[in-house]
């Protein structure tokens, strides 16, 4: 999460035992002499267990235009949307990108940003055979839209299989032409596991704003949520980890999911404003690909 305002923004790190200033300068591929003064600290004095630093974002270690050498990766820093922030101030705050490069990089279908909300405002760039950081790369097209690849599901191939390591669940995507499972969850599956599912106790939980969304829901094929009620969906707005209440049009039913990443950028997800696993569309009653729904979030 990016803090602080231009020209002094930065990554905040919590030590660890036998880390150092040159350790975490290889992670963030920044020099310790950097790092020190940044904090008002003597390099040659060490750190403890548990300092909290500050990790400056300098044109070695940031890109704001999807640029590596070679031996560079690029991983996606945020920032959280606090108080009266808007999509302007924030872009306005971090090196002054545009304000329309971060609704490319985030998907955003408007100037408007929930308080709380998480943006992508830019990309850490650390060196491949020395950052652990490095596993959580992802390739920037050249109009700066970000291809999060391991956040993409598989299509037209329903023996291929990608786990998710935001949640480590298997989920399969399929083209329009196949259809996913229509299984609906028995009366037994949603009575085992409380009507909504396994996350509805955690909805609301957050003080953030609480927003709204009509629109079409397509369905993903899950090996999750059948048997423990655990329900997940692809969502471009809410950051990853929140909990969308979804209700569909048709049974006036609800269900509570948790996001995992964004919907992948495809032809057969246009016009969509969720994707939820089948075993969720099950307790909603629904065994169409797509039907109209609410959210909340």
């Amino acid at each position: 999460m990016v803090e602080g305002v231009s020209p002094n923004i930065y990554l905040v790190h919590t030590t660890t035992p036998k880390e150092t200033f040159y350790s975490i300068g290889r992670i963030y591929n920044i020099s310790p002499k950097e790092i020190a003064p940044f904090n008002n600290l003597v390099l040659e004095n060490g750190l403890s267990i548990g300092q909290v630093i500050k990790v400056p974002l300098k044109e070695v270690n940031f890109s704001q235009d999807g640029i590596t050498a070679t031996d560079e990766a690029l991983i996606p820093v945020y920032r959280i949307v606090k108080g009266k922030e808007t999509l302007f101030s924030i872009s306005n705050n971090v090196n002054k990108v545009s304000a329309g490069t971060v609704k490319k990089w985030n998907r955003l279908r408007s100037d408007e940003v929930a308080n709380g909300s998480r943006l992508i405002v830019g990309y850490l760039k650390v060196k491949k055979e020395l950052s652990p950081l490095a596993a959580k790369a992802v390739k920037v097209e050249i109009n700066n839209e970000p291809i999060v690849e391991h956040a993409k599901l598989p299509i037209d191939n329903s023996s291929d299989v990608k786990t998710l390591p935001a949640s480590k669940e298997t989920i399969i995507a399929k083209s329009p032409d196949k259809p996913v499972n229509k299984t609906v969850a028995t009366n037994k599956d949603v009575a085992d596991n409380k009507e909504g599912g396994y996350f509805k106790s955690l909805y609301g939980t957050s003080k953030s704003h609480i927003a709204n969304e009509t629109g079409i829901a397509g369905i993903f094929k899950s090996t999750s949520g059948w048997e423990d009620g655990k329900y997940y969906c692809l969502h471009n707005s809410a950051a990853a980890g929140t909990i969308v209440k979804i209700t569909s049009t048709a049974t006036n039913k609800s269900v509570y999911a948790k996001v995992l990443d964004l919907i992948p950028d495809l032809k057969q997800n246009e016009g969509l404003v969720i994707r939820l696993s089948n075993a969720a569309a099950g307790e909603l009653g629904m065994n169409k690909d797509k039907f109209e729904c609410t959210l909340s979030y």
